[in-house]
């Protein structure tokens, strides 16, 4: 399974966001992928407030992404933000193209390092898994990659490969913070861990405040925890093939799935 991560940073206007998009769908498709990966909040960065952007999981900036990643032929997995409850969004991942249709709401909000995404987001309840050209793909989004459970029970409905979309926060440590918990993650799931985060920004429309705007180092990890592709702080894109066998043999060799007692 060929797939793309591209490690962008989006701005405020959903618009110009969504012709970068575009552009990266065209792109992946050219390169031959079958799966491309956009970070969270990519129809609108963070620091920004998100009522005014968030749009139903069927309105336009969901249609316009559909509609370029049907065009390609492509599965695309793109952040975005839906109307929640009690004037909250939902953080929500849209998944379109190729026969594609779904969502997934982030389910683990990121009260930690002094942000309240509970503040003004709603908490999913669904995992999601996707079936891309037969092959299982489980969404997850930035802070819930903290959360082992997610990922084992994502791999349990069928996930051989698991998106993150990360729009991580700076701060001391937090790189690697980053690279551990992506490779925990796939060792915890005996999975592809295909994580994709808005780059650092360059300044120009970095927000005040403690808002996540991205630190990159975007990577593909293996079924056993080897970092099999990775890109720096810098804007950038990965187009990696998953030999899905690896998971099979890493399943086989380490049967944490089968094995869990509690």
């Amino acid at each position: 399974m060929r797939i793309a991560l591209s490690q962008l940073n989006s701005g405020t206007d959903p618009a110009a966001n969504l012709d970068l998009a575009r552009a990266e769908i065209t792109a992946a498709a050219g390169a031959g992928a079958r799966l491309l990966v956009l970070p969270e909040a990519f129809s609108c960065r963070f620091g920004v407030p998100l009522g005014p952007v968030a749009e139903p999981v069927d309105g336009p900036w969901a249609a316009g992404l559909a509609e370029a990643a049907d065009a390609a032929g492509i599965t695309v997995v793109a952040g975005a933000f839906s109307p929640g409850r009690d004037g909250r969004v939902r953080n929500t991942l849209l998944a379109r193209g190729a026969g594609v249709r779904d969502h997934y709401d982030k389910v683990h909000l990121y009260d930690a390092f002094g942000f309240a995404e509970s503040d003004t987001v709603e908490a999913g309840t669904r995992p999601v898994v996707l079936d891309v050209d037969g092959v299982g793909v489980g969404l997850a989004t930035c802070y819930d990659v903290r959360f082992p459970g997610l990922f084992t029970a994502l791999a349990g409905a069928g996930a051989q490969v698991v998106v993150v979309a990360a729009s991580w926060g700076a701060g001391p440590g937090k790189v690697e913070q980053w690279d551990l918990l992506t490779r925990a993650r796939a060792l915890d799931c005996t999975s592809f861990v295909v994580a994709c985060g808005q780059a650092e920004p360059d300044g120009a429309d970095e927000p005040d405040g403690s808002a996540p705007t991205g630190v990159g180092h975007s990577r593909v990890v293996g079924p056993l925890g080897r970092v099999v592709a990775a890109l720096g702080a810098a804007p950038g894109r990965l187009v990696v093939d998953l030999d899905l066998g690896e998971v099979a043999a890493a399943r086989a060799a380490v049967p944490v799935l089968t094995g869990r007692r509690v």
